[in-house]
């Protein structure tokens, strides 16, 4: 898991996910964020196949598995779980520690209930 500030985009955010990406996913799944050749050739590289919608712009849209991507909504569904806790969604924490210590708390919390 990677904290990374607010303002920074999904795609240059990714690429300080590549040397962590596992060794035994054979999918995954992103939004338009992620879209690029660039990510796309570093998960192909793992052995991962992009599940990722092509940006509206896009001059030579990449295909995706559309019945896969149907399940992102679980992780949309952990996101939204997270910011009904007031400190994570107002991020009152400045430090970046103690506000992924908070997150990890929510989540054990709501992992437990």
């Amino acid at each position: 898991m990677g904290l990374s500030e607010g303002q920074l985009s999904d795609h240059i955010g990714a690429k300080l996910l590549y040397p962590a990406f596992p060794e035994k996913a054979s999918h995954l799944i992103g939004d338009k964020g992620y879209d690029s050749d660039e990510f796309r050739a570093a998960l192909k590289a793992k052995g991962i196949t992009p599940c990722i919608p092509p940006r509206k712009g896009r001059n030579l849209p990449a295909g995706y598995s559309k019945t896969l991507y149907k399940q992102r909504h679980k992780v949309e569904n952990m996101f939204g779980r997270l910011k009904d806790w007031r400190r994570v969604a107002t991020r009152y924490d400045r430090c970046a520690h103690t506000f992924f210590s908070s997150i990890c708390i929510a989540a054990i919390v709501i992992w437990w209930i």
